[in-house]
């Protein structure tokens, strides 16, 4: 089992509960392909260094996992897809 770090950032404009559901989307996501969630960072609502989708802001996650090398592949995948996500980043930590 490797280490991971997710990094997601959700759009600003949600209520805080559409952003709860969000990042349990991602956490459930984790645990599907086999991975283990050992801490979740939130760093809330941060300016973002240029515009992405005519937003100026957005709020950040870091979520910590372990899982096989197969698993950020897959979270990926299905990250790319979800509409309140603006950007994500997964890298393996290393020991």
């Amino acid at each position: 089992m490797n280490k991971y770090e997710l990094a997601v950032v959700v759009n600003a404009k949600l209520e805080e509960e559409e952003k709860a559901a969000v990042l349990e989307n991602v956490k459930e996501l984790i645990a599907r392909f086999g991975g283990t969630v050992t801490d979740v960072d939130d760093w809330g609502k941060r300016k973002l260094a240029y515009e992405i989708q005519k937003m100026h802001e957005g709020y950040f996650s870091f979520i910590h996992f372990e899982a096989e090398p197969t698993c950020p592949a897959e979270i990926e995948s299905r990250v790319r897809i979800m509409d309140n996500v603006i950007r994500y980043l997964c890298v393996r930590q290393d020991a």
